[in-house]
């Protein structure tokens, strides 16, 4: 009884009966004034109608214009307006207003002319080029003689995690889509309660409707009271908003600007195995030392001043070589970067682009989720097609049934390209990494599906010619053992019906 009341008055289903609420309240609109039905018909349709026009003219992605314009035109009396308050991407003035500040601060970090890069530009123009437009699309800089290390599973990021924490002296940031109490979160907290006694800094940021269900409301409350300094990103409130698309999805945790950590890893049990959830689960993370961790830095400190009003000078959270010592270097260059939904700017998807597209010899991803627009299906055909080895690992075992199946539906147009498909049998890969050619690797927060390339605030870095470039292959290399290849006969000998629901789902993948 007591686990059904506390069910009954779990934050999601009073949000849901909110929405609920407000739905029925539209309907009952319309009934009570069926006298102006046909005004109010004509005010919609006319509304539907010039968003539509919006949505054709507009710069957003094809496919999320698709997905838009099917329900629009089949129900244009709440197709505009549903549209209005879920489709959009636009910060209001006030929020500009907010953000401004926090920009200008950012672009003074900015060097005017990079010394990274024109040395970058001497020894590959075309790596020079991916850099340049990080650099200027995503203000991260390129940096040199950083360390990287790539590490393949939850399991070893939880382990090298607790350590470098242990060692933080200033401070310690951490920002998760996703935080639950268990043996990895709680084994993490004692050390940042510790930490906070000790009077490090320490700040935990986590994005609200990602830990809804994993966290009680007003969790930051808890935390402050620890002494750690809390805030919540994008809190979700019972009113139909737009705003619902934002999440933060990026993992970063920085200790002490010199240290830092990025990749699909949340602060969850399943991630580290200790428990089963969709099989065995495969995710991985990057550890990076040096100039290269100032640009989590940045992201963090900017989506915190943003979300708590605040407005702090971020140079001393920067790396300082004589302050924390010349930390173990390699050759090679890693530029880590954010993407936002908010800038028209689809930095994540255009690296991807970029590695596939200048690719030699193979390209080698790992994807939780494979629900992509058309210029990533064509680039990713026409690399197979010239002979370079694409190989991509999905799930075997779903985390949602429905995103399985849109993930699905594009193997046979890929397989039939020459691109090789593999699902990792034991269970759930989270991981999302890029291997090209020995030289170039990225790994962060981005899925190959419309809403990590459009809607979320995700993160990565991008390497080239660095150690961990091979790290990442060798252990994609190691994982396709466990993994069973997905041939056009696979493909082809889908029941019709099941290969219906699946061409149904995908026409509406950007919206899922």
């Amino acid at each position: 009884m007591k686990k059904m009341v506390r069910m009954l008055f779990h934050r999601v289903v009073l949000v849901g009966a909110a929405i609920l609420l407000q739905l029925a309240l539209l309907v009952v609109m319309l009934v009570r004034f069926e006298r102006y039905f046909v005004y109010f018909y004509a005010v919609c349709f006319l509304l539907s109608l010039l968003v539509v026009l919006a949505i054709i003219n507009g710069r957003s992605n094809p496919g999320y214009k698709i997905a838009w314009l099917i329900p629009i035109l089949l129900f244009p009396i709440f197709g505009g307006l549903f549209y209005l308050m879920f489709g959009q991407n636009h910060l209001s003035r006030r929020e500009r207003k907010k953000m401004a500040p926090l920009r200008e601060e950012v672009h003074q970090l900015l060097p005017a002319e990079n010394p990274v890069l024109r040395q970058l530009e001497r020894e590959s123009p075309e790596a020079a080029n991916q850099a340049r437009y990080i650099e200027k699309r995503a203000y991260a800089p390129l940096t040199k003689d950083s360390y990287s290390e790539f590490l393949p599973s939850g399991e070893s990021k939880f382990e090298r995690m607790k350590a470098e924490l242990e060692r933080a002296e200033r401070f310690i940031f951490l920002e998760y889509f996703i935080i639950e109490p268990g043996v990895m979160w709680d084994s993490i907290l004692e050390i940042l309660v510790r930490k906070a006694a000790q009077g490090v800094d320490v700040r935990v940021m986590y994005d609200d409707l990602g830990s809804i269900m994993t966290l009680p409301y007003r969790y930051d409350r808890q935390l402050e009271q620890l002494g750690i300094k809390s805030c919540v990103f994008n809190p979700f409130v019972p009113v139909l908003s737009s705003r619902f698309n934002n999440r933060d999805h990026r993992k970063i945790c920085v200790i002490d600007g010199h240290t830092g950590f990025t990749g699909g890893i949340n602060l969850a049990d399943e991630y580290i195995n200790a428990y089963e959830k969709h099989g065995r689960w495969k995710d991985s993370a990057i550890l990076l030392r040096g100039r290269a961790v100032d640009n989590l830095t940045v992201m963090f400190l900017t989506v915190w001043d943003f979300t708590r009003g605040e407005t702090e000078d971020f140079a001393p959270y920067l790396y300082d070589a004589e302050r924390d010592g010349h930390l173990s270097a390699e050759d090679g260059y890693v530029q880590t970067f954010c993407d936002s939904p908010l800038d028209d700017e689809a930095v994540g998807e255009t690296v991807y682009l970029n590695l596939i597209n200048k690719a030699k010899r193979y390209v080698y991803i790992t994807t939780p989720y494979l629900i992509i627009d058309n210029e990533m299906v064509t680039a990713l055909c026409i690399a197979a097609k010239s002979g370079v080895d694409v190989r991509i690992i999905t799930p075997h075992i779903a985390d949602k049934w429905y995103v399985h199946a849109v993930t699905r539906a594009y193997y046979e147009s890929l397989v039939e390209c020459g691109v090789r498909i593999y699902e990792y049998t034991p269970g759930f890969i989270h991981s999302k990494t890029f291997s090209v050619d020995d030289e170039y690797g990225v790994v962060g927060t981005i899925n190959m599906d419309y809403r990590s390339l459009y809607l979320h605030f995700e993160c990565a870095a991008w390497l080239y010619r660095t150690r961990s470039v091979l790290q990442i292959k060798e252990e994609f290399l190691r994982t396709l053992l466990e993994c069973q290849e997905i041939t056009l006969d696979d493909c082809r000998n889908v029941p019709w019906p099941k290969k219906l629901g699946r061409a149904c789902l995908r026409a509406f993948a950007p919206l899922m």
